[in-house]
């Protein structure tokens, strides 16, 4: 079960320095996370994921990132205690990281490379919803926003994308974690 998103190395928002490869055999929803973002509610319905489908092997797995308007200011230990305290958040949290980029980390550069383009599940893509902001969104294949997601299969391999407005109960995301969790490892 060789894949490169395994062997990057990272670092735990307790500073315990790990890799994804302690999630080898489970299936992986990475999100790039912001707690002062208007998409910060959805850290509940990634929560809620986490606990209905670990049971089955699913790992939610946030990435803190003040890569859009700053809306990751806080340090790990302040970013760690607003997610447990307005959150519940049990799900793996790394320490802050650069998602977009020339200090992209590599996690991201190999996440981006094996889904240029994220699947929109609106009726109006978040790109457009950003401009209507008066916000110019990246160019893909870079990242829109905070909350962009990236299924993983059991074997490490980027299976899906998805825009950042995509909420955690969305049926389209659902249905991706369920055909992933439903395939052997």
């Amino acid at each position: 079960m060789h894949s490169p998103v395994y062997e990057i190395p990272l670092q735990k928002i307790t500073g315990e320095r790990v890799s994804l490869a302690e999630h080898k055999g489970k299936v992986l929803l990475v999100v790039n996370v912001a707690s002062k973002c208007g998409l910060t509610p959805q850290y509940e319905g990634l929560e809620n994921l986490y606990e209905q489908y670990r049971g089955q092997g699913l790992v939610v797995t946030g990435f803190p990132a003040n890569d859009f308007k700053s809306q990751e200011p806080g340090t790990e230990a302040e970013i760690r205690t607003f997610c447990t305290a307005n959150y519940g958040v049990k799900f793996p949290m790394y320490s802050k990281i650069a998602v977009v980029g020339p200090g992209k980390h590599p996690l991201y550069a190999t996440l981006i490379a094996a889904q240029p383009k994220a699947t929109s599940v609106s009726d109006v893509p978040f790109r457009e919803k950003l401009k209507g902001y008066g916000i110019e969104p990246n160019p893909e294949p870079e990242l829109t926003w905070n909350f962009e997601k990236f299924l993983v299969s059991r074997q490490g391999e980027v299976v899906r994308r998805f825009a950042p407005d995509t909420a955690p109960d969305a049926p389209e995301l659902i249905r991706a974690i369920e055909v992933e969790l439903n395939k052997s490892a």
